[in-house]
């Protein structure tokens, strides 16, 4: 026969019960939140070592050390090369890494500067002579360990006042262009095995990458014409200045050499090259600024 609980039996189970409930929500409280999984050997698909670089050197076999970066998150959805091509960074949040910027001015009589990322090219006054300028570290980002993942990628914006002048009788052209290059500073890259399929020879702790940055501007002048030209645009990379798919296929990386290669702290130093005809003076700023995963 069903007995009705005294009030004593029922105020005790009404206890039990929050003392329960509490002990689950301070085992919640301490459970550690996953972020992201530890990383691994990586074992994320890459581009065939056949289409790309086919003629490089294979690198030595060599023992694979636990790489020092953290394991990528896995991607949100299950995704494949063929679907998104870049599988590494798939998912993951956009990391700002910084920004610099170098000033170049073009000019005859060069100020002396005043600041270290300012830079000056003296032009040839001779009419039609071409001046060529090439300034290498004119601006660079240092990252600490562990600033990325798998990826770094720039964002370049330059700001180009021109003033063109053809102080001859006849129509001319004048003409300007530049192209920026990176270069990339890792102690990865210190190991002698390794060889930059660029030059055939030891990296030495560097590399080089080019830009789609590079840009030709030609301006027809009339006799004893004088043009002022100021344009602003700015570029953003596609598959990354570098990447761990990258190091491992082009630059012959193994999976731990490219893992450490983001472990690691990395120098970029961006340089700047170019030429001017028919240009009486200019004045350029190349803001740089990275981004990765």
């Amino acid at each position: 026969m069903f007995r009705k609980p005294t009030s004593r039996q029922s105020v005790l189970a009404i206890a039990l019960v929050a003392a329960s409930l509490g002990a689950l929500a301070l085992a919640a409280q301490k459970r550690p939140v996953l972020s992201e999984q530890a990383r691994g050997i990586a074992a994320d698909m890459v581009a065939p070592r056949d289409a790309v670089n086919a003629g490089r050197r294979i690198p030595q076999a060599r023992t694979l050390r636990a790489p020092l970066v953290a394991k990528a998150a896995p991607p949100l959805y299950p995704v494949t090369e063929e679907e998104v091509y870049d599988v590494d960074s798939f998912g993951r949040n956009v990391r700002w890494l910084g920004l610099t910027s170098a000033f170049v001015t073009l000019t005859t009589g060069c100020p002396k500067p005043t600041r270290p990322d300012e830079f000056c090219q003296e032009l040839d006054a001779t009419p039609g002579a071409s001046t060529s300028f090439d300034f290498q570290d004119a601006a660079r980002i240092k990252l600490p360990k562990y600033a990325t993942n798998s990826l770094l990628c720039y964002w370049f914006s330059p700001v180009l006042s021109v003033r063109y002048s053809n102080p001859t009788a006849t129509r001319v052209v004048g003409r300007f262009n530049y192209s920026p290059t990176l270069t990339l500073e890792s102690d990865v890259l210190n190991d002698p095995s390794l060889i930059d399929p660029t030059t055939g020879l030891p990296f030495g702790g560097k590399l080089q990458t080019s830009m789609s940055s590079s840009e030709l501007f030609e301006v027809p002048l009339e006799a004893g014409v004088t043009f002022s030209e100021r344009t602003r645009d700015s570029t953003v990379c596609m598959a990354g200045l570098i990447s761990r798919k990258s190091l491992i296929n082009i630059y012959g990386l193994s999976e731990a050499q490219a893992d450490d290669f983001f472990a690691g702290p990395i120098v970029v130093r961006m340089n700047v090259r170019g030429s001017v005809r028919y240009v009486s003076d200019a004045n350029l700023v190349f803001g740089l600024r990275l981004v990765g995963d």
